[in-house]
């Protein structure tokens, strides 16, 4: 079994993979302050929530975009997994060239997200990460990683609302239905729920503008369904396209007579496309 790990400023996500299946996976707070024993523990009671033995992991895979937690996390796996993790770093194979004028400036989770993209629904993609910040992240058809956006996100854009304006409170973010509020919370729900909507499709035709050839558009990340729900470009939403990628550059950098680890095909195979998001 694989454990795969996506290190994000606000959450970390967790999977197991059993061959290409994900049997288990965990949403956690990013606990930057917590030790390695506090994780190692965390670790075990999930897996024995789940009713997995952690002793069955034989390979640990980590995306980063929060350095000081990288230590902490290897220190877990060393020392409680038995396992030396493997980061998306520099040196590691991903099939994915980086065509940007500084690549180390690029988070590893986009480019985990290409990866797994392209290996989905082929090239050129677009991938849309709802996150503390939410990125555009764009895929050529020789699955190269072009460029992208980064535009501040749902939460932080909502959090700012509350604390810096003493009247408005903090409000679920949903959509309300329609554009014209009748009250104060619907006021602020309108405006962050509609807003994102037309922030993203805006920023799609655009990018699908500069491309000047259809792309398939895939979202993923905590507000990603909510999003696509009243997007007119996103086709696909894909809650554990981390995850996937993730799996996928693990087995991409592994030797096929080594560790009893079968390589799968090259990423550049596209797969057949989920089903389209319902409206």
């Amino acid at each position: 079994m694989l454990l795969t790990i996506d290190i994000g400023n606000s959450n970390t996500v967790l999977g197991v993979f059993r061959g290409e299946e994900l049997i288990a996976n965990w949403r956690l707070t990013t606990a930057r302050a917590q030790t390695v024993d506090e994780y190692g523990v965390l670790t075990r009671n999930l897996f024995s929530l789940a009713g997995l033995n952690q002793e069955m992991i034989t390979g640990v895979m980590i995306s980063s975009v929060v350095p000081p937690m990288n230590w902490t996390l290897a220190e877990m796996s060393r020392v409680y997994l038995g396992k030396k993790a493997l980061f998306v770093e520099p040196g590691v194979k991903t099939g994915m060239a980086v065509l940007v004028d500084n690549p180390m400036e690029v988070g590893a989770d986009r480019i985990v997200n290409g990866v797994a993209a392209f290996h989905q629904f082929g090239g050129p993609c677009i991938v849309v990460d709802f996150g503390t910040a939410i990125t555009f992240d764009v895929i050529s058809a020789k699955c190269e990683y072009v460029g992208g956006v980064i535009a501040p996100g749902l939460g932080i854009s909502s959090e700012a609302l509350f604390t810096r304006a003493a009247r408005l409170p903090r409000v679920e973010i949903k959509d309300p239905g329609k554009v014209i509020g009748t009250n104060t919370v619907t006021h602020m729900q309108a405006g962050l729920y509609y807003g994102w909507v037309d922030l993203v499709d805006g920023m799609l035709t655009r990018i699908k503008a500069e491309l000047k050839e259809e792309a398939a558009v895939v979202a993923t990340g905590g507000q990603a369904r909510l999003v696509a729900r009243g997007s007119k470009h996103i086709q696909h939403v894909e809650e554990f396209l981390t995850l996937t990628g993730l799996r996928l550059i693990w087995e991409k950098n592994q030797h096929p007579e080594g560790h009893g680890h079968h390589a799968e095909p090259p990423v550049a195979a596209p797969q057949a496309a989920s089903k389209r998001v319902p409206r």
